[in-house]
């Protein structure tokens, strides 16, 4: 046979390709086992070395068809399973790749930690939690110094209902691999979600450390949770996106798709623009019942708006909702980057608004990637993405003041009332429970703290337990963190002096029966440094009054900036010492309490928080001005969208 050189037999020839492969010569590689096809087409080493050579050079297509002919030419080959498994989960095909995966474990004589615990990640992300626990239980105790295997065993027990277990299996990741530090903010978030704070000071300070030092990873979303500077989060998010995301993009599969169509020029001629939204939330989530309107809301002679969907499709009413608010609507679970960005160039897509950020299911192939000429960051992650593929991210003069523009990468885009959008349609005239029925006493004063139990930080816990102590006969009604986060929680009162008693959970309910027990409470205390968003939303379009404290990064700003949009400024505070006085003397002043409760009612109909047409026309104007800088050549730029 004969190709650019000269070879005796195809076994030669890939032999030559084989080296090719291993001194990065990818497409060099790939035309030698071309060469050797047309000689002998049901050669499988080389249509697997194709297959191979084509996934380096990110052509997923190409090498999905190699390897499958590998696969059906030599069924017991191992190793074009365990490639085929992670091509078509990179691709977002779950159930056959885990389907190939456990195959490809049979086939091999002897399987490695890594490729059981791949497998033990695929089920974790097909929902098939009890099967991933049950591998990765076997796993760890056939390899117990396996940091990885750890790791995921620890994200199998969390998504099983299990931080403590999943907490302790993290720490002994971190132990075997301390350079994998992301380990650390797993254990650390793990162990908020159930509320247990032994360690936490010095976890804080390890996690801090990480972050100032460099030497590792900081999980981004719980750089949030935690007192870190809004530069410690930048620094922690630009390394997050270089260590982590950067790497999901393969520049030449990017540069194997079309570029975007030419889209008309819709600068400043008033042209119609398509905006495109991107998130996995469009079900039952609190994106959802945020956005809801906003995507009805947007004028189609002047916008055409898309959804891509990567996450389940529930079934919900929410869901419908959604499906019916866009003018197309695409689920692209199972679409690679590729697909997607083909997708939006067919779409004429100028403006793609993620909706998701650096928050759980995540695609970071799709977040590493140009997929449209203007990309904004908005509403599901309050930071910066730490990238320039991100353009804007949509603010306001208090989650995202001028002056913090040396923290983002992105440029700031000052909304005139807030950030946030939210649902006119969100229900209010629920029938209000039965007190009793939801484990409150029959009197007494009831402060309410519902925001997520991670959110609880141990010096935040005993501020409250200090207010309950100063409120005789007073309850603190709390988001249920599970059993052992319960027994926590009481366990932490009752070290402080206050009646375990004093606490009440409650148990997740539907949006509108949720939304119908804020009308038992009488004041609800925020969270900090992660304040409310949703949370704090509900509460003021029930009508319930809300304490916060305003610190110095976007998430720990946004309850206030929600309270004056809602014009109730008065209760934003600036220490917790402010905090804790503002909280006991409301509980005190009823007459004042009643007449928040006045202004709350009235700003349903007249606050800038909850007009939505008039948020929807800010954000059109906003996106206008993105896209007539984009099409008269100039870079992005923080500019202030001017009020109507």
């Amino acid at each position: 046979m004969s190709t650019a050189r000269h070879f005796a037999s195809p076994a030669e020839a890939l032999g030559y390709a084989l080296t090719l492969h291993q001194n990065g010569r990818h497409a060099e590689c790939g035309a030698v086992c071309r060469a050797i096809l047309t000689v002998q087409p049901d050669h499988h080493g080389a249509s697997f070395l194709l297959g191979v050579a084509a996934f380096t050079l990110g052509r997923l297509e190409e090498s999905q068809r190699h390897l499958a002919v590998t696969i059906a030419l030599k069924p017991d080959l191992a190793d074009a399973c365990f490639n085929l498994a992670l091509l078509l989960r990179r691709r977002g095909r779950l159930a056959e790749a885990a389907a190939l995966q456990a195959r490809a474990i049979r086939l091999a004589q002897q399987a490695d930690a890594g490729q059981i615990t791949t497998l033990g990640g695929m089920l974790r992300e097909l929902g098939r939690v009890a099967s991933a626990r049950a591998v990765l239980h076997r796993l760890v105790a056939q390899a117990p110094d396996d940091a990885e295997a750890w790791r995921e065993s620890g994200h199998a027990l969390r998504d099983a209902g299990e931080p403590g277990a999943a907490a302790v299996a993290y720490g002994r990741a971190y132990r075997l691999d301390p350079s994998r530090t992301e380990s650390l903010g797993d254990r650390l978030h793990a162990a908020l979600s159930h509320c247990d704070w032994s360690g936490y000071d010095a976890l804080c300070r390890e996690v801090l450390a990480v972050i100032d030092s460099g030497r590792g990873i900081a999980l981004p979303l719980l750089t949030l949770l935690i007192d870190s500077s809004a530069a410690q989060q930048d620094r922690a998010a630009r390394h997050f996106h270089r260590a982590v995301v950067q790497p999901a993009a393969l520049p030449e599969a990017v540069a194997a798709v079309p570029a975007a169509r030419p889209l008309g020029a819709p600068s400043g001629d008033g042209g119609r623009l398509t905006v495109a939204y991107l998130s996995a939330d469009f079900h039952e989530h609190a994106t959802a019942y945020l956005a809801a309107e906003l995507f009805e809301l947007h004028d189609r002679d002047r916008f055409r708006v898309v959804a891509c969907s990567y996450g389940p499709d529930d079934g919900s009413p929410p869901r419908h909702r959604l499906e019916a608010a866009f003018d197309a609507f695409h689920d692209i679970r199972g679409a690679d980057a590729e697909r997607v960005r083909a997708l939006l160039a067919a779409e004429g897509v100028h403006i793609l608004v993620d909706l998701k950020g650096y928050t759980r299911h995540v695609r970071f192939d799709l977040l590493a990637r140009r997929l449209a000429p203007v990309q904004v960051a908005y509403l599901g992650y309050p930071g910066t993405m730490g990238s320039d593929v991100m353009d804007y991210v949509i603010g306001d003069r208090f989650v995202t003041p001028p002056e913090h523009q040396p923290h983002y990468r992105e440029r700031l885009v000052i909304m005139p009332d807030s950030y946030q959008v939210n649902d006119r349609r969100r229900p209010s005239d629920m029938p209000v429970p039965d007190r009793a029925a939801c484990g409150l006493p029959p009197d007494g004063f009831v402060f309410c703290a519902f925001n997520a139990p991670f959110k609880i930080t141990p010096s935040l816990f005993g501020l409250w337990m200090r207010v309950l102590a100063r409120v005789p006969g007073s309850v603190l009604w709390l988001q249920h963190p599970g059993r052992d986060g319960a027994d926590n929680l009481r366990r932490e009162a009752a070290r402080r002096g206050v009646d375990p008693g004093r606490l009440v959970f409650a148990p997740h309910r539907p949006q509108a029966e949720h939304l119908a027990r804020y009308r038992l409470a009488d004041l609800f205390l925020d969270s900090f440094p992660y304040t409310g968003h949703t949370t704090v939303s509900d509460a003021l379009w029930m009508g319930l009054p809300v304490v916060t404290r305003i610190g110095d990064t976007f998430a720990s700003r946004v309850a206030a900036g929600l309270l004056n949009a809602a014009g109730l400024p008065e209760t934003v505070t600036t220490s917790f010492d402010g905090y804790e006085a503002l909280a006991v003397r409301l509980a005190g002043d009823p007459a004042t309490l009643a007449g928040y409760r006045r202004r709350l009612a009235a700003a349903r109909a007249t606050a800038p928080l909850f007009d939505s047409p008039r948020f929807t026309r800010h954000l059109e104007r906003a996106f206008r001005t993105m896209w007539d800088r984009h099409a008269a050549g100039l870079p992005p730029a923080s500019f202030t969208v001017q009020p109507l």
